[in-house]
């Protein structure tokens, strides 16, 4: 049975039951700060169990994507390494809010299971709540009388509070829970070792496969219990478990929730699954992890550096150290799998569809950023290697390799085993947990008092006309940073250091003392009116005259950012309207980031527009016109503009550029000829009413338009037309269509031909016209020949089969009358055939077809069809 009727059995299975059926909630949590991730099907409707909310429906079901990487289920660090654990997965689900209970609840999962889906009784074992002491709770009594009118007493076992007793947390709504757990071992191992035995003990082929909880109670927070007023049910049945019982597989991954996947994998990669350990850990991680992240993305959440967006980032990063180690990928590969997934699971959950292309994009991103991390790392292993005065590794230098750039520890010590040497494990390990300590912690810390080595009246700031400098230190202090460590903050008497402020990201350099000593700083920020200059180090001299430099690159960038902002604000007006204001900005020397006020999507003509006119004012090599110590309200009348979230005093700077005039103490280019060119990279939404582009300019913009030269070059030699590129792509898409064209053609004539000497191959056999051979076609043509030979032979009994990409397939077709008369049906029969060229598959009663991987077994399969009309 294939998992998409699977689901919908159980779907429309409980909607007999007078169940609401409900789409899944997204997989990303939205608006509960006690979960990151939806980890179980009640998440959704957590609010009716605790009254906070009253239920539009009492009776529901779905099918709900999880997530279970973090907190109190944790999974990830098992997927890939059995055959049952997954970080994203579907939980079938149904629920009673206040209605019925243990009763319906467990006649309905056992009718589900045993009359639905015809799993067999012998196979089942269900446990109930055995009680607990402390809480002063009998053994389920109940639960236990019901589940005897169903299974054998000797099947129901009794499970500890561990198993056998859910609670939402500390506080709320918990109760019993009765587990079915199902062993598909083989009768000879069942012989060995009564299924009961094994039952919670982590087996691979005795699992639990559906939970039914029973919320009777409610947690006080004294800890005592009290009975609900109302009681509830709140099952969860694992989707793949399930469909590995239903296909007949001693593995989830070997389902074809997952074998979609994993083939692919074995195209792109060259891999074979089941051929060594490591290399099958390495594709279930993939083919897990990818579909976890896929989801996420889709619902909303983007891989980042902290919360919810590290969790995704870390899932993807250990699928692609994966690949790295064991499947020797070097280039991203892993966003190739993303169209499998939305091709196989777009029905059910649509969202994976519509956000294909931007799954892709991100995963694609991610991919190539951490294989540059892992080339990194490599090179730096390769250092402390060769550095080492030992046989062990230090692993504190371990964990800076693992801390600094994100190399994966068991990589470095997969790498040193190969090498002979040993990693310092328990340095490692307690690096890691400092580090764990300094995250959990609040980002605290605190200032110790000033320092003052010289009064002076007030630091002054020349960062607007000069990069380098001769300065003094007039006070310093240490700050203690819970997240930083400790640290130095500086100030001088003046200054060329730019501190954070009106969006623009504070200036970096070295202090430089007359012995050629360097003090490095790492930021420079603004408060209570100092320049605070923020360094790891003290100089060595503190009373000595420093040269104070800028990094004039750093400084460069970020000016060419910050006066293309205000060229941008110009044109965002000039095409969208007056309308637009601005609502938030970022300038750093890499880009820049424009937050402002508009009601719908910019259209890329309009995207297209807006860069025209900001490089037509570069282009025009505007002269900056600064104004300093302007009057506030004479700067305003005059027509500048005071940005969103920046506060002025009673004099200000004006910046114009042309007819761009602005308020604002940020750095800025001298001519908007040293900007160079302006390019939007992204257009994109930040909240209603509110979008953002994020730009690019000078450097990183000189980088962009030479790899798109590259690519354009690259397409001409491909093309071998460097004249006219575009004509010769248009000349080959002509081509491709014209021989697609000829391919039906010919496809039609051979599928003609083909059934011309289909139809004279026929035999009588039992007053049956049959025939079982091979093609030469695929799967798309074996069916319509066979449909075509159905509407002109009567009592056909048709068997095609035929190698397809190293591939074996299998169709049948059965007349409709015939099936009926001779209760034949060709989705039972195709399963047996399928046996003999190692696949499966299936249809209905009169069609059927499998895929197979063993093109050598269809001269077997096709052999035994005729079995079933003898």
């Amino acid at each position: 049975m294939k998992s998409q009727e699977i689901r919908s059995r159980f779907l429309n299975f409980f909607k007999s039951k007078n169940h609401e059926i409900v789409p899944s909630a997204p997989m990303v949590m939205k608006d509960d700060p006690t979960l990151m991730f939806t980890n179980a099907g009640m998440n959704q409707f957590k609010e009716y169990f605790l009254g906070n909310a009253t239920a539009k429906y009492t009776r529901i079901a779905d099918t709900q994507k999880c997530l279970r990487v973090s907190g109190k289920h944790n999974d990830l660090e098992e997927v890939g390494k059995d055959t049952y654990h997954h970080t994203m997965f579907e939980m079938l689900g149904n629920w009673s809010i206040g209605d019925y209970f243990k009763e319906d609840a467990i006649a309905w999962a056992w009718e589900f299971l045993t009359v639905e889906l015809k799993i067999a009784p012998e196979n089942l074992y269900v446990t109930v709540f055995e009680g607990d002491k402390e809480d002063q709770i009998q053994k389920d009594e109940e639960a236990f009388n019901l589940w005897k009118k169903h299974i054998a007493e000797e099947r129901i076992l009794l499970g500890n509070k561990k198993d056998n007793f859910w609670e939402m947390g500390d506080q709320g709504p918990c109760g019993p829970a009765s587990e079915i757990h199902v062993d598909i071992r083989s009768e000879e191992e069942k012989a060995k070792i009564p299924g009961k035995d094994l039952v919670n003990q982590d087996h691979p082929q005795v699992v639990e496969i559906w939970n039914l909880v029973f919320i009777q109670y409610n947690r006080m927070a004294n800890g005592s219990l009290k009975e609900l007023p109302a009681k509830h049910i709140d099952t969860g049945m694992g989707f793949e478990r399930l469909a590995m019982v239903m296909q007949g597989k001693q593995s989830n991954y070997d389902t074809d929730v997952f074998m979609p996947i994993i083939q692919e994998i074995e195209t792109i990669t060259g891999a074979t699954y089941q051929k060594t350990e490591k290399t099958d850990i390495a594709i279930r991680v993939i083919a897990d992890h990818v579909r976890a992240v896929s989801f996420a993305i889709a619902d909303g959440q983007l891989p980042s550096n902290n919360g919810a967006g590290y969790v995704i980032r870390r899932i993807l990063r250990r699928a692609i150290r994966y690949g790295f180690t064991f499947l020797n990928t070097k280039e991203a590969f892993i966003y190739k799998l993303v169209a499998v997934i939305s091709n196989q699971m777009g029905d059910t959950f649509p969202e994976i569809k519509k956000q294909q292309h931007l799954c892709e994009n991100v995963i694609k991103e991610e991919e190539n950023s951490f294989l540059k991390t892992l080339d990194q790392g490599l090179n730096l292993l390769e250092s402390i290697i060769n550095s080492a005065q030992s046989k062990e590794i230090s692993g504190k230098k371990a964990f800076e390799l693992y801390d600094t750039y994100g190399f994966p520890i068991d990589l470095t010590a997969l790498i040193l085993e190969e090498k002979g040497l040993s990693l310092n494990i328990n340095e490692f390990e307690s690096e890691l947990s400092k580090q764990k300590e300094r995250s959990r912690s609040a980002a605290q810390s605190t200032a110790g008092d000033w320092v003052i080595l010289r009064q002076d009246d007030e630091e002054e700031f020349i960062g607007y006309d000069y990069l380098e400098t001769q300065v003094k230190l007039t006070r310093y202090r240490q700050v203690e940073s819970k997240k930083d460590g400790k640290l130095f903050q500086l100030v001088f008497n003046l200054t060329p250091f730019y501190p954070e402020g009106g969006g623009q990201v504070g200036d970096k350099g070295y202090l430089e003392e007359p012995n050629g000593n360097l003090t490095y700083i790492i930021d420079t920020k603004k408060e209570n009116n100092l320049i605070i200059h923020i360094s790891k180090h003290l100089p060595q001299d503190l009373h000595a005259t420093f040269t104070a430099t800028v990094n004039n690159q750093h400084r460069l960038n970020a000016a060419a950012n910050h006066s293309a902002t205000h060229l941008l604000h110009q044109a965002l007006k000039n095409v969208l309207g007056d309308h637009v204001e601005q609502k938030g900005s970022l300038v750093h020397p890499a880009y820049l980031r424009f937050d402002f006020s508009h009601f719908s999507k910019v259209s890329h003509e309009q995207l297209e527009e807006i860069e025209q006119f900001v490089n037509a004012r570069i282009y025009e090599e505007l002269d900056l016109i600064e104004g300093r110590n302007v009057p506030f309200a004479q700067a305003v009348e005059q027509g500048a503009t005071a940005l969103f979230g920046e506060k002025y005093g009673d004099t200000v700077r004006t910046i114009q550029f042309g007819n761009s005039f602005e308020l604002c103490g940020g750095t800025h280019v001298s001519n908007t000829s040293q900007i160079w060119h302006f390019k939007i990279v992204s257009e994109s939404a930040v909240a209603a009413g509110v979008r953002r582009i994020e730009a690019i300019t000078l450097d990183a913009a000189k980088d962009f338009l030479n790899e798109q030269s590259n690519q354009f070059n690259a397409l001409k030699q491909l093309v071998k037309n460097s004249k006219e590129p575009l004509k010769a792509v248009e000349n080959l898409q002509n081509e491709n269509a014209q021989l697609k064209k000829e391919i039906e053609q010919l496809k039609k004539e051979k599928a003609a031909a083909a059934k011309t000497n289909l139809k004279a191959a026929l035999q009588q056999v039992n007053g049956i016209n049959f025939l079982a051979t091979t093609v030469d076609l695929d799967a798309a043509a074996m069916k319509d020949l066979s449909f075509q030979l159905a509407g002109e032979v009567e009592q056909l009994f048709l068997v095609l089969g035929s190698k397809q990409n190293g591939k074996a397939l299998l169709s049948i077709y059965i007349d409709k009358k015939l099936a009926e008369e001779k209760a034949l049906n060709a989705g039972k029969i195709i399963r047996d055939l399928g046996k003999f060229i190692q696949g499966g598959g299936g249809g209905q009663a009169f069609f059927a077809t499998a895929g197979g991987k063993n093109p050598s077994g269809l001269a077997e399969a096709l052999s035994a069809a005729k079995t079933y009309i003898d």
